[in-house]
């Protein structure tokens, strides 16, 4: 059996997307995939719960801005890299697929060092400091969006493939029958999901406990809150907060008629594969390069979600929320042409794609 190395972490924005691509491989390829992530955090048991060996390196963020961490974060990358380095060296994969994240530039580097291929993917709409150092190392850079091209070097351009964002296939036939189920709602119930990602983010829910009634009043409204959160809002016949769904996110996701979440990668190209409508607020601020405001846009521009939020405050960005919500909720028109450019949106499956190429670079096979 081939071995292929996967690499990428941080978050589970990293990780799933991933975890589908390894998936489509496997049904193309008899192959033994093993994943290197970083040796904190939630990476370990989100890959070995999907059946894959995983190997823990040290990690320290990437930052644009001046931070004493970053005299700490160089010493953990530098470990990092002679880590995976000695992993490659030993376990001899035949390329290394790399979805992004802090934690996968010193693999991505350990590889091209040993020279073992390098494939890599970009989820948000402009490449993040890791991708712009990975594909330094790659032979493919793959991106969710055709415009994600025009942000490399132009002697980069020629390597970069448009695949869309991999979903994992449990999303492409989830049975929203099983996710009504599974909440204990029934057939007649219209489901508002709210997602913050898989850690939560507190102004989603801070959002949620301000508009409440005027939510409940359209909706039963399911609320990943995220398993840190300390979320204090007592479950009701039309409140149902969950700390967070792991297996059984596409079914409750497919039984949602609107979602109202951030606008991370994973959270927009999730409701697309399934076709829903979105209420997105993004993060905004200091703290973050801005990706999510640019996927809201691309999403927002193919009439797929409204954005919500900006410059207001939590009570203004509140009542913005629930005349978007309210809006949405009485407009079935609206809802039904949102949902189709949704669903355009996510129809290009890109893990099979993905997978596919991989495929033909290891084989020679189209």
């Amino acid at each position: 059996m081939i071995p292929i190395a996967f690499t990428g972490g941080g978050t589970g924005g990293h990780i799933y997307p991933g975890l589908a691509v390894a998936a489509a491989l496997k049904e193309l390829l008899p192959c033994r995939i093993f994943w290197i992530g970083s040796a904190a955090g939630m990476d370990r048991s989100i890959v070995e719960e999907a059946g894959f060996e995983f190997f823990g390196v040290p990690s320290g963020k990437l930052r644009r801005y001046f931070s004493l961490k970053n005299i700490s974060d160089i010493l953990k990358i530098n470990a990092g890299f002679w880590a995976a380095r000695r992993i490659l060296k030993k376990e001899k994969p035949a390329l290394l697929f790399s979805k992004g994240g802090f934690v996968s530039v010193p693999p991505c580097a350990a590889a091209a060092s040993l020279g073992i291929p390098v494939f890599t993917h970009e989820s948000d709409y402009s490449p993040g400091l890791a991708t712009r150092i990975n594909a330094r190392f790659a032979r493919r850079i793959f991106t969710a969006y055709e415009d994600t091209a025009s942000f490399f070097a132009p002697a980069f351009r020629e390597r970069v493939v448009t695949a869309g964002n991999p979903v994992r296939p449990g999303f492409r036939n989830a049975d929203a029958a099983r996710g009504r189920a599974f909440l204990g709602i029934g057939p007649d119930e219209r489901i508002l999901l709210v997602l913050g990602g898989s850690q939560g983010a507190r102004e989603i829910n801070e959002l949620v406990r301000e508009c409440l009634p005027a939510l409940t009043k359209y909706y039963t409204v399911v609320h990943q809150t995220g398993p840190n959160q300390g979320w204090d809002v007592p479950a009701s016949e039309r409140y149902l907060p969950y700390a967070y769904i792991r297996e059984d996110m596409p079914q409750v996701l497919a039984a949602a008629e609107l979602i109202l979440g951030r606008s991370g990668a994973g959270t927009v190209w999730e409701a697309a594969v399934a076709g829903k409508p979105m209420a997105l607020i993004p993060l905004r601020g200091s703290g973050t390069r801005g990706d999510q405001v640019e996927n809201a846009r691309v999403f927002e521009k193919a009439g797929a979600a409204v954005v919500i939020g900006g410059a207001g405050n939590l009570k203004e960005t509140a009542s913005a929320l629930a005349r978007a919500v309210a809006g949405l909720a009485e407009n079935a028109e609206l809802r039904n042409a949102m949902a189709a450019s949704s669903a355009r949106m996510g129809n290009r499956d890109g893990a099979a794609l993905i997978a596919r190429e991989i495929f033909s670079a290891l084989t020679g096979e189209t």
